[in-house]
C-alpha cells in the first residue's frame, strides 16, 4: 500500500494492501479502495464509495457517494480473468453509477476519457470506450463493448445496445433505445431511437463555421435521399467533399460496425 502523505483519509475508509494514493487525495466516510486501485493527483472519494478492481483513476476525478467503479462485468462468460478499468481526469461520477472492467473477449479493459459527466444511476458496462467530454444523464445505461465518441450526450433513462458505436458530436434524447449506430453530429430521439437530424445546437456551441453545418446538412439529405445502399451514398459523397465534418461521417460510415447504421429518416 502507498499512500502519499498529503492525502486525506477518513479514519472509517477501508484501503486495502496495494492500493497507491497519490497526492491530494481524499477518502471519505466509510469507502472502499480495493488492492489493485490507483488513485491519480486529486481524486476525490467521497463517502460510502466502492472503488475495487485493477482500476486507475485520473487526476481531479470527483466519485460521489454509493457509486461502485471497477467492479466485474455483468457477463455470464466472464470467468475471473484480469481485467481493468482506466478512467482519465476531471470527471465527474455521481450518486450509484456503476463502471465495470472489461472482459478477455473484448480487449481486457473498460476506458473512460476526460472531463466527462456521469450522473445519477448511470452504467457503464464491461469493455466500452468512452471518449472526452461525454455526458450520460441520470439512469441511462451503456452495454457492453460500445464506443461513444468525443462530446456525446446521452439524455436520461436511455439504454445503449452493446456493440453500437455512437460518433462524435451526436446527442441521444432521453427515454430512447438506440440499436444501431449514430453518426456523428446526429440527433437520436424517440423511443425505438431514430436518427431524426443533426445536433445543430451541438455544433453551434463548439463555433463550427455556418459552411460546414450547410455542409453537414446537405451530407444529411443526401445520405437520406440519395440513390443506392446508405454505404453506396456515403461513398459518393467521400469524392464530393472538401468539409472535414462530412469526411469524419463519411469515414465513421465506412469504418468497422458490428451493428448496422441508423439512417435519416
Amino acid at each position: 500500500m502507498a499512500i502519499d502523505p498529503s492525502a486525506k483519509i477518513h479514519a472509517s475508509a477501508v484501503i486495502e494492501e496495494g492500493a497507491v494514493i497519490g497526492p491530494d487525495v481524499t477518502v471519505g466516510a466509510f469507502s472502499l479502495i480495493g488492492p489493485d486501485v490507483t488513485l491519480a493527483r486529486g481524486v476525490e472519494v467521497k463517502s460510502h464509495v466502492v472503488v475495487t478492481g485493477l482500476t486507475s483513476v485520473g487526476e481531479d476525478t470527483v466519485i460521489f457517494p454509493f457509486a461502485v467503479i471497477g467492479e466485474i462485468p455483468q457477463d455470464l462468460k466472464f470467468d475471473g480473468e484480469k481485467t481493468s478499468l482506466n478512467i482519465g481526469k476531471r470527471n465527474r461520477i455521481r450518486e450509484h453509477v456503476t463502471m465495470n472492467t472489461g472482459t478477455a473477449g473484448g480487449g481486457g479493459e473498460t476506458r473512460v476519457g476526460d472531463d466527462g459527466l456521469f450522473m445519477a444511476g448511470c452504467h457503464i458496462a464491461h469493455d466500452v470506450i468512452v471518449g472526452d467530454r461525454v455526458i450520460v444523464v441520470n439512469n441511462s445505461a451503456v452495454a457492453g463493448h460500445c464506443v461513444i465518441s468525443d462530446d456525446v450526450i446521452i439524455g436520461g433513462l436511455s439504454g445503449i445496445h452493446q456493440w453500437v458505436r455512437i460518433g462524435q458530436g451526436a446527442i441521444i434524447g432521453a427515454l430512447s433505445m438506440v440499436t444501431n449506430d449514430v453518426i456523428p453530429h446526429g440527433l437520436v430521439q424517440g423511443p425505438r431511437g431514430v436518427l431524426d437530424g443533426l445536433n445543430l445546437v451541438g455544433l453551434k456551441r463548439k463555433g463550427v463555421s455556418r459552411a460546414d453545418i450547410t455542409a453537414l446538412r446537405a451530407a444529411f439529405q443526401a445520405l437520406a435521399q440519395g440513390e443506392g445502399t446508405f454505404q453506396e451514398r456515403a461513398k459518393r459523397l467521400s469524392d464530393e467533399t472538401d468539409s472535414d465534418y462530412v469526411r469524419e461521417v463519411v469515414d465513421f460510415v465506412l469504418g468497422e460496425t458490428d451493428r448496422s447504421y441508423l439512417t435519416p429518416s
